[in-house]
């Protein structure tokens, strides 16, 4: 690493407090691994050293020498005698990348050009939330599937789809094992009209951090999304959790308005 490279990152310091309840080297190991799983530090690449480290976020050299020990035991450098730290890691795909344009396009493609895991597929009699959500009475049974998605056989989200019942007899658990729900839905004859959705960002629990092969707690992106059909009724809720890592949202923006009124505008609105 050049010295211009370290003198740029002595403000890491200010991302570590020993305040927090977790322990300092782990505070530094959760920084440097960010830079690696961002590319800051790409495959090959030497990381700072332990003395280096120890300047860089003002920590002990113990601190340092357990955070690049943690790095390491995860997979993420290699520590040899001489040469330094030097990165292992590589990133097994380029991340999916999905737009706002064009979102139901995006989700067919998407899902013919992945591969899916179905963890469970039943029926069940839905909470007061998915009951509101689906618009269905308080008596009322909905399909719900579990799935993880792969590209080149890596995970990369976790989806949790609910659908009517009288859809989802109409499809097998073999057929959305192998077919992208939205293809599922207008083969039974639903005709999609819009969906609504939001996004933000939450944490893996056991299950999901298993599925995605994550450590508990990880950060996940977080998009739910309501699918209707033309006469705005609710064929479909999802709630899909995405590895940042290998997932991305993009949108276009353009320039609108004048003078002190103008703001940002999603491309084509």
């Amino acid at each position: 690493m050049s010295a211009g490279s370290l003198n740029s990152e002595t403000s890491l310091a200010a991302l570590v407090d020993d305040r927090l309840p977790t322990p300092l080297y782990h505070q530094v190991y959760l920084v440097l691994r960010n830079k690696i799983l961002s590319g800051d530090y790409g495959f090959d690449e030497t990381v700072p050293g332990e003395q280096e480290t120890t300047e860089m976020f003002g920590v002990s050299r113990i601190t340092a020498k357990r955070a690049l020990n943690e790095l390491a035991d995860g997979g993420f450098v290699k520590r040899e005698r001489g040469r330094g730290t030097r990165v292992i890691y590589r990133a097994p795909t380029p991340p999916v990348e999905a737009s706002v344009e064009g979102l139901l396009e995006n989700l067919l493609t998407m899902g013919l050009e992945t591969q899916v895991d179905l963890l469970s597929f039943d029926y069940v009699k839905p909470n007061t939330d998915i009951t509101r959500i689906l618009q269905c009475g308080d008596d009322c049974q909905v399909q719900r599937a579990v799935r993880v998605r792969r590209l080149e056989g890596e995970p990369f989200s976790f989806l949790t789809t609910y659908v009517p019942e009288n859809i989802g007899r109409s499809y097998t658990r073999d057929d959305l094992a192998s077919r992208p729900l939205l293809s599922l839905l207008e083969r039974s004859g639903v005709v999609i009209g819009r969906a609504e959705q939001t996004i933000t960002a939450t944490l893996a629990d056991a299950e999901v951090s298993q599925a995605l092969g994550l450590e508990l707690g990880s950060p996940l992106l977080s998009i739910r999304r309501i699918v209707f059909d033309q006469g705005e009724t609710p064929v479909e809720y999802i709630s899909a959790l995405y590895r940042p890592d290998r997932y991305q949202y993009r949108m276009k923006l353009s320039r609108v308005g004048g003078g002190s009124s103008r703001s940002w505008s999603m491309a084509g609105d």
